[in-house]
């Protein structure tokens, strides 16, 4: 049988006006005394599934006397499912200023709140009704009580976003490149991180990490548009056909604008990079290595010497975090 719920209305914090939640009707019950991999005794385990901008925020985990995502979403979290606190664990930590596409995470509740298909969506509808708008939950499923956001996680994407035209819009969420970057260049140089299992040069200093050993699987730059020759990278409107046609010879389906004709080239970049684990600070000193590729004043040589140094101040430094997006978090069963 499915939780009863009931609706609380009181003002909201922010515009002074009533608005309804929806909260659990469960006596308070204690969360476990203990962290570990699986469910305590009479609790059940849920991943949930969200986004967020992380500009406002100084990064995923709880630290005090800092407004970070993780406590924002425990306390909504808490408030919702009337438990005294709410533990959540993510797939990653992200720094200050770093955003998730998706991010995955996990957390523990007593038998008696339970989230199914027939409360889920009302409690997702109180739960972002209590975060903040740069901040969104999608989803929430229960899981088998000994499966982990974190270490059953099998590989990491991130990407990394550029542009070369000065633009209003991009909000401190893409970093401003000199128009003269080689981007073939930073391209041979990141196909080296597919040979590299030490990233001691890319990871930041005085860390508690027992080991530097990560594994990348793809690591390259691609344009987003705004040129280059490929149709793919067009985003005009002629490029999406809608007729109906099988075999379709409107004009649409023939895009002659000067972006996938290659007449001009991409202003808009992604480096993109995926591992089955990240080091702190790990793919912005990455990047900001990569330009000093793209600028000419490494070359790819010495790009593989600084790998192979092992040694973070032999690397470029640390890019901007705002531009840097948790992409997407893979498991080996469905989330």
């Amino acid at each position: 049988m499915a939780t009863p719920i009931s609706k609380k209305t009181d003002m909201h914090a922010d515009t002074g006006k009533m608005k309804d939640d929806i909260i659990i009707d469960n006596p308070p019950v204690q969360e476990p005394a203990t962290s570990q991999r699986g469910c305590a005794p009479g609790y059940h385990r849920y991943f949930m599934r969200l986004a967020y901008n992380g500009l406002p925020y100084h990064g995923w985990q709880r630290q005090p006397g800092a407004v970070t995502v993780q406590q924002c979403i425990e306390e909504a979290l808490a408030t919702v499912m009337r438990q005294p606190s709410v533990a959540v664990t993510g797939a990653g930590r992200t720094d200050a200023g770093v955003s998730a596409a998706r991010m995955v995470a996990h957390f523990d509740l007593p038998e008696n709140a339970v989230i199914n298909a027939g409360n889920e969506a009302q409690i997702l509808r109180a739960l972002n009704s209590l975060l903040a708008p740069n901040i969104v939950i999608y989803r929430i499923r229960r899981m088998p009580d000994d499966v982990h956001a974190r270490f059953d996680a099998v590989s990491r994407s991130y990407r990394y976003f550029v542009h070369t035209v000065r633009s209003p819009f991009t909000g401190g969420m893409s970093w401003l490149a000199p128009a003269t970057l080689d981007f073939d260049a930073m391209n041979r140089a990141a196909a080296l991180l597919l040979e590299t299992e030490d990233f001691t040069s890319f990871s930041k200093l005085h860390t508690d990490t027992k080991t530097n050993i990560c594994h990348v699987t793809h690591a390259a730059w691609r344009a987003q548009g705004g040129g280059g020759g490929k149709k793919s990278d067009c985003e005009c409107e002629a490029a999406d056909c809608e007729c109906e046609a099988a075999d379709c010879e409107c004009e649409a389906a023939d895009c002659e604008c000067e972006v996938a004709a290659g007449k001009t080239k991409p202003t808009l970049w992604v480096f993109e990079i995926t591992a089955d684990r990240f080091l702190r600070n790990m793919v912005r000193a990455i990047v900001g290595t990569l330009v000093e590729v793209g600028r000419g004043k490494m070359t790819v040589d010495d790009f593989r010497r600084v790998i192979d140094q092992r040694d973070r101040c032999a690397a470029g430094t640390s890019m901007p975090a705002g531009p840097l997006f948790l992409h997407e978090v893979k498991y080996p069963y469905p989330v």
